[in-house]
């Protein structure tokens, strides 16, 4: 098929690239250059979303936030004035449910399906095509583009009408930040009692506790590298999704609250830009003791 893809930064590059390996001709756009070795295998430039969407069957889209997903949509030479009749809007990035379902009205009046089908499993996902896809939208749309996501992904899931995917996310997120939270504790607390906090993590790693984040995560807390496989900037908009979703509802989150305010103090310490595991950062700062100092 001939696929669009609006966004080619530490996800969306490898997702692209993962699609032209599959035998795809991609229509490529992003905010700077298209990176040369997606070109080098094949893709194509674009001038703009609306050139993309002019030579697709499905448009891929994998951005930062809700605005950035609706100027590249509907603002000037976006998506929506280049898109086929029976075309498909697949939006990967990580957004509002509400926002969601306005923008596949708006789409649905120029005869375009939506899927929104935000992802988890971070850059190191998004690389070796181990994604997790939780897909919003009509079934018929789905099986059109599952083809493209079982390129990407390794877990597909279709959760149920459109906007259903950004839901699973940030239900998602919501899991991962307290479960940041509870590693980062487990180790500092380990760490300040005077045990080794590596080899605390190598034993506990085989019982209940265990989990992926305690096994990637915890090791970026102990080893400080946290270059951003996903950036707390990022995790925060995403909780803000959940906090504001969850004020609609009637409903209190105080688990996320508190891991929002984590990653705030992590912010307003130069971290905003780091991996989410450095949300311990925030911890540290209130013990006045870092894990790796066992």
């Amino acid at each position: 098929m001939d696929i669009g893809f609006v966004g080619l930064g530490i996800m969306g590059a490898p997702m692209a690239g993962h699609l032209i390996a599959g035998g795809h001709t991609l229509h490529l756009k992003t905010r700077r250059a298209v990176p040369q070795a997606l070109v080098d295998a094949g893709g194509r430039a674009c001038a703009h979303a609306a050139e993309v969407a002019e030579r697709s069957d499905i448009v891929v889209l994998m951005l930062p936030d809700t605005p950035d997903v609706e100027t590249v949509l509907f603002g000037e030479d976006g998506v929506a004035q280049g898109i086929r009749s029976g075309a498909i809007v697949v939006d990967m990035s990580s957004i509002s449910p509400i926002a969601t379902r306005d923008f596949a009205a708006r789409l649905a009046e120029r005869g375009a399906a939506y899927l929104d089908a935000p992802v988890s499993g971070g850059e190191v996902g998004a690389k070796n095509a181990a994604l997790s896809i939780m897909v919003g939208g009509e079934a018929e749309a789905f099986e059109r583009a599952k083809p493209l996501f079982d390129l990407m992904g390794k877990t597909v899931t279709h959760v149920g009408a459109v906007g259903a995917g950004q839901v699973a996310k940030v239900a998602n997120q919501i899991i991962v930040a307290l479960t940041i939270g509870a590693v980062a504790e487990g180790l500092l607390f380990a760490s300040k009692a005077g045990a080794d906090p590596a080899k605390v993590r190598q034993a506990i790693t085989g019982g209940l506790a265990t989990s992926r984040i305690l096994e990637l995560h915890g090791e970026r807390m102990i080893k400080r590298t946290f270059d951003p496989g996903f950036r707390i900037a990022l995790h925060q908009k995403d909780l803000n999704l959940a906090l504001e979703g969850a004020r609609s509802l009637g409903l209190a989150l105080p688990g996320t609250a508190l891991a929002q305010q984590l990653f705030s103090v992590c912010a307003a310490n130069g971290a905003g830009d780091q991996d989410h595991s450095a949300l311990v950062r925030a911890l540290e700062i209130m013990g006045h003791h870092e894990v790796a100092n066992a």
